[in-house]
């Protein structure tokens, strides 16, 4: 069986590929330079991200390597896929959560899952604080909070804090926009998580959402 890439689904870091491997064995072998990559991105930090030396990490030749990452670019790009893609998917699980279980405080459920994402994704913390993202990690990194945002607009429609329409995209796209500062700031802080940062994101973020559902004259 293939392995998977890190973090995520394989088909969301594939789909960022300029080639597509159509072999289980070449996916294996690409998976295995992406666990390696996040290995190097962990332990050294972005700079060390060269095809060279991730291609000896994963004991593959750089020749089989750039067929698929040509450079440090689609290596980084690669990887941001896999942990967008793993992030959407605990928001998805929380979409559906939200109809099935009584959450007495929302927001608290959101950041402390987010809250664990980022203590446990040590790759992903290193490359969003790292120094080598580029223009479309960037701009990939846009949509993924649009359909982060997505997410946070199902959870308030199934909780019934708001109703549909052309104000409650941007009112979640906004609410994601200071959750994920806040988040980046409390870990940059602190690798767990600066606790009374996060306290604050959830002070803030509550007062906001009670501002929307007033706005609906949701109670």
């Amino acid at each position: 069986m293939a392995e998977s890439a890190p973090g995520a689904d394989p088909a969301a870091w594939i789909a960022s590929l300029r080639r597509t491997p159509q072999q289980a064995r070449s996916r294996a072998r690409l998976a295995r330079v992406l666990d390696a990559a996040e290995r190097i991105l962990v332990e050294e930090g972005v700079e060390a991200l060269t095809t060279t030396r991730i291609a000896s990490e994963a004991r593959v030749s750089v020749g089989s390597l750039y067929q698929y990452l040509p450079d440090r670019g689609a290596i980084i790009e690669a990887l941001a896929a896999g942990y967008f893609a793993k992030l959407e998917a605990a928001m998805d699980a929380l979409a559906s959560a939200a109809a099935t279980e009584r959450w007495e405080d929302p927001v608290g459920v959101l950041i402390d899952a987010y809250a664990e994402i980022y203590r446990t994704e040590h790759g992903f913390r290193a490359l969003w604080f790292g120094s080598g993202l580029t223009e479309r990690t960037r701009a990939a990194d846009r949509e993924h909070k649009r359909r982060m945002a997505d997410g946070i607009r199902r959870i308030l429609l199934t909780l019934r804090l708001a109703e549909d329409d052309d104000t409650l995209a941007r009112v979640c796209h906004a609410a994601v926009l200071a959750a994920d500062a806040l988040a980046q700031e409390a870990f940059r802080r602190d690798v767990k998580g600066d606790a009374a940062l996060l306290e604050e994101a959830k002070i803030l973020l509550r007062g906001y959402l009670t501002d929307v559902a007033a706005r609906y004259n949701v109670s």
